[in-house]
């Protein structure tokens, strides 16, 4: 199915949990010398305009970043995911939204390689030619080229086929984030099945699921499900920003499951959730859901809201 256009949804509360979790564990990485591999399974088109085109259309925008980019009292690892973003938005204004591939291309380091898969013909075009853009604005400013081909590279395919090509990385480092549409219902057995085989393949990696909370049972099930793959410990957290419609309609809340998740990961989520429940709450049902636990063991952990 190919009619989903993230453009739509860009910047979004479920974008802001998405790129605040990637760039936290991205710079885990970061913390030792050796290189690393981040892989997108479904990158989407990598840079997105909030001012015009499909993101204007439904301004999905003003449930994510906007009620965040005047506050001056942001949780400091918060912060770090606000700065990326005005960064890309030197005038001040809130005009672009960073999608997982730029988010990426800024916080990894240039021995370390993005491989970076989309299907959607449309976005997979847009993709390139806005990672040929970045590239030519950072030679323009003197800084470390992208090296598209080398550092970077962007293929038209299937990232769930892919992604068995690339494990084990050379490095035996790596982030793979897996976040398809789900317009299709077999997204998530996809997911859960291409999760099982990663796992066999690279037992060690990180691997980061975003996914929808929705009333279909799939969506319901989903985090049961891959709390039973078996990897050394998870991480699961949820954000809701309002009380699910009666016609169940609308995105109210997201989740991110991380399977080895760094140990610095939960600390940070338990300051920045509150925090984000706060200022994108937009009625009681706002919450969080936050729990961790063993490969293989359901209903283990800690569980805050």
């Amino acid at each position: 199915m190919l009619s989903y256009r993230h453009a739509f949804h860009a910047g979004n509360h479920a974008d802001v949990l998405k790129h605040y979790v990637q760039i936290q564990l991205l710079q885990y990485l970061n913390q030792k010398d050796t290189a690393y591999s981040y892989i997108d399974t479904h990158s989407g088109a990598g840079v997105y305009a909030l001012d015009g085109g499909y993101a204007a259309k439904n301004a999905e925008y003003e449930t994510g970043i906007a009620p965040l980019w005047d506050r001056t009292d942001l949780p400091a690892s918060l912060a770090e995911y606000m700065k990326l973003i005005k960064e890309m938005n030197p005038s001040g204004k809130m005009r672009y939204y960073p999608g997982s591939p730029y988010c990426a291309d800024k916080v990894s380091r240039e021995q370390d390689r993005l491989r970076l898969f989309e299907l959607h013909p449309a976005d997979a075009k847009i993709l390139a030619d806005n990672f040929r853009k970045v590239e030519a604005h950072a030679l323009a400013q003197g800084e470390r080229p992208t090296v598209r081909g080398k550092r970077v590279l962007i293929t038209k395919a299937d990232g769930f086929q892919s992604l068995k090509a690339l494990l084990p990385p050379p490095s035996r480092r790596a982030l793979v984030l897996i976040d398809p549409p789900y317009e299709d219902k077999m997204d998530y057995r996809k997911v859960k099945d291409t999760l099982a085989d990663a796992l066999v393949r690279f037992p060690s990696g990180i691997y980061a699921v975003w996914y929808p909370v929705l009333q279909r049972m799939e969506s319901r099930q989903f985090a049961d499900k891959l709390k039973q793959l078996p990897s050394s410990d998870w991480l699961h957290v949820t954000l809701t920003v309002n009380t699910p419609s009666p016609d169940g309609f609308g995105l109210h809340s997201s989740g991110m499951f991380i399977l080895n998740p760094p140990y610095t990961l939960e600390p940070m989520l338990r300051e920045v959730m509150p925090y984000l429940v706060k200022v994108l709450g937009r009625d009681d049902g706002a919450k969080f859901v936050l729990e961790t636990g063993k490969g293989g063991q359901k209903n283990t952990g800690t569980r805050r809201v």
